[in-house]
């Protein structure tokens, strides 16, 4: 699985960007960054709506959701729970990602207010970077600027988000994959958790320099409550 950490509202016109244009015959897919176009939701409603299904209604309906808008994700829906839903777009994938611009790329998130608090800023601030036409050197350039400062800080203990969806597109290989919690961790804590050993159902490894940790647990049952099954298994009635 090449998970992505895994995160519009009209038709706008394109927006300079630095790495646009066509790809190299023989440059690897995704390389640089695809017509802003590409990355947007004609229809602010359907944005919304697919943002809430990260998480069951009992969650997203009272959260505050967000939409991508010309110069980043702006709040579309105002909630009242602490939680906060959006739909992640390729550039909230980890720096060595193949699929960093992938403008296929739909991860509907639903951060809770630890989360909001403490990481959600970073998605906040790569959406504009990327937005404002900045390639991957760039971003990487500003997030260690950002850490530097303390503008970006380590996730606040129990910051959690769910990815339940399965609308979803995570990336080319497992489209929306499985339904699953993250839980954003301090660098240095994945041991804690048992993340990565056999047999643990703990996903992950600490992230790098420039990325908060990101530990996964599949659940069995997608935002809507019907069941999830891994790929070649099958439901027995």
């Amino acid at each position: 699985m090449n998970k992505t950490v895994m995160l519009s509202l009209f038709l706008l016109p394109l927006l300079p960007r630095s790495s646009a244009g066509a790809q190299a015959k023989d440059a690897p897919p995704y390389a640089v960054m695809a017509p802003v176009a590409e990355y947007r939701i004609a229809d602010a409603k359907d944005e919304i709506a697919l943002a809430r299904t990260a998480a069951p209604p009992s969650i997203s309906a009272n959260a505050t959701v967000l939409v991508l808008g010309t110069r980043g994700y702006e709040t579309a829906v105002k909630g009242g729970n602490g939680f906060v839903c959006f739909v992640e777009r390729s550039w909230d994938a980890g720096f060595d990602d193949p699929e960093f611009w992938n403008p296929k790329t739909r991860g509907p998130d639903c951060l809770n207010a630890a989360a909001v608090r403490s990481v959600l800023p970073q998605f906040m601030k790569r959406t504009e970077w990327a937005l404002a036409g900045l390639d991957k050197v760039r971003i990487m350039a500003k997030v260690r600027e950002a850490l530097a400062s303390h503008e970006f800080v380590e996730p606040e203990a129990g910051s959690l988000s769910f990815m339940l969806s399965k609308q979803g597109y995570l990336n080319g290989a497992d489209g929306p994959w499985l339904p699953h919690v993250m839980y954003f961790v301090p660098h240095g804590q994945a041991a804690l958790w048992g993340a990565g050993l056999e047999g643990s159902p703990v996903i992950g490894k600490d992230g790098g320099p420039l990325e908060p940790t990101v530990l996964v647990v599949p659940v069995r049952r997608w935002s809507d409550g019907s069941t999830a099954l891994p790929k070649g298994e099958h439901q027995h009635h």
